[in-house]
């Protein structure tokens, strides 16, 4: 049976899975249980692949009996189910009108529309697969089947092999992977590729077309959502540029900061961390305010101050994370403040607490915080061997003030 149902209904789900009684099976196989078209398509479709010879037979006789009319508007319906759009596109006797419903509904998996340009004796559809340009430079299987096609037509083909060119087989540069990030959708990640530092000098920034591909896809937040007003004379200072003897040793500490807080780190994120270190440290500021969860989770470890100040600027960033970010006690000291005084995440109890906690967070915050600390908090922070002297006393008066010990 299909494992994957799309409809919410939970007759067709008990249907599919085969949970429902035997009658009603046979039922909805033969076309006769009163369901709607599209959810009697996507139990047909799935008993006609299924091992269930009895129910796959009479869903085949049903599925070649449908009413073309009905049929097309189906196939045309954003709520079909995929595996029914996958299954009519393999029908090569269905009217040409059905067929183009499917090549031209967005459900239709890519997988199914280059197996149908693979086969379709109609030049008139493959030119209408040829006009999508973003679907064929995501699905490059489609182009290849296009141009393989004896029933193409000269405009189906000049199309497909126009996109290989420009898109598969120019050199390619900056500006093209660029251009290939904003066909597939990603403008975030195209906007950081045209913008950063090494795309001035690629050639000799030290990076290869696979790492710049690889950052962009660490890419999330667009330039609309970034604010870079914090970013003032004091920290553009500091925009220095490291010797490949410096990065090293960050890279370095990076990676055994991981293994102190995760025992093991995987090749994948090690390969990772090596390639952001690639950049110069202007596009790791703009990696760290426009990345992804994985890009914050690397560059708030950057010992570069400003690294770790956009990070936590990234508009993207979760509770979550601030909560891990404020026990971290390799973040710098002014990092640390930024949370304790920002009025959203001070409210939170858990990221208050690890400030509260964490030796490098500075004592004027902490002996704020202390007063909002419940009292199991407060006791055991009073014990703590790693906050301050300051910390431990205060915390231990507060505890003693509140059980009536003072």
């Amino acid at each position: 049976m299909n494992p994957e149902i799309e409809s919410s209904n939970p007759v067709v789900k008990a249907i599919i899975e085969g949970t429902a009684p035997r009658p009603a099976i046979l039922a909805a196989a033969r076309g006769v249980l009163p369901l709607p078209q599209n959810d009697l398509l996507e139990v047909l479709v799935a008993f006609a692949r299924s091992a269930d010879t009895e129910a796959a037979d009479h869903a085949r006789v049903t599925l070649s009996a449908q009413d073309t009319t009905a049929l097309e508007n189906s196939v045309r319906s954003a709520d079909v189910a995929a595996s029914v759009l996958d299954y009519f596109a393999d029908q090569s006797t269905l009217p040409k009108k059905i067929h183009e419903a499917i090549v031209t509904n967005a459900k239709t998996p890519a997988s199914t529309i280059a197996r149908f340009a693979k086969t379709t004796g109609s030049g008139e559809l493959l030119e209408l697969i040829s006009l999508n340009q973003q679907l064929l430079i995501q699905t490059p299987a489609i182009i290849d089947a296009i141009i393989a096609n004896p029933n193409r037509t000269s405009e189906a083909e000049r199309r497909a092999a126009e996109t290989k060119r420009e898109f598969f087989e120019k050199e390619r540069g900056v500006q093209q992977i660029a251009n290939e990030l904003r066909a597939q959708g990603k403008e975030a990640a195209a906007e950081f590729i045209e913008q950063a530092e090494f795309a001035e000098n690629f050639d000799e920034s030290g990076m290869d077309i696979e790492d710049a591909i690889l950052l962009a896809s660490l890419i999330e937040v667009p330039d609309s959502e970034t604010d870079d007003s914090w970013l003032g004379l004091e920290y553009i200072e500091e925009l220095y540029e490291e010797t490949a003897e410096q990065r090293q040793a960050i890279v370095d500490k990076i990676i055994g900061d991981f293994r102190m807080d995760d025992s093991e780190i995987g090749a994948e994120r090690i390969s990772v961390i090596n390639r952001v270190l690639t950049m110069g440290m202007k596009d790791r500021v703009k990696l760290a305010m426009k990345g992804d969860r994985e890009a914050r989770n690397i560059l708030i470890r950057d010992p570069n101050r400003i690294v770790a100040q956009a990070v936590v600027q990234n508009p993207r960033i979760t509770e979550q994370e601030m909560e891990k970010i404020a026990s971290m006690r390799s973040i710098p000291e002014d990092i640390l403040r930024q949370i304790a005084n920002n009025r959203q995440w001070s409210r939170n109890y858990m990221i208050a607490h690890n400030l509260a906690r964490n030796p490098r967070t500075p004592i004027a915050n902490v002996l704020t915080i202390l007063s909002r600390l419940q009292l199991r908090d407060l006791a055991a922070l009073s014990k703590n061997k790693n906050v301050s002297d300051a910390v431990r006393r205060q915390a231990l008066r507060l505890s003693q003030s509140r059980t009536g010990k003072g």
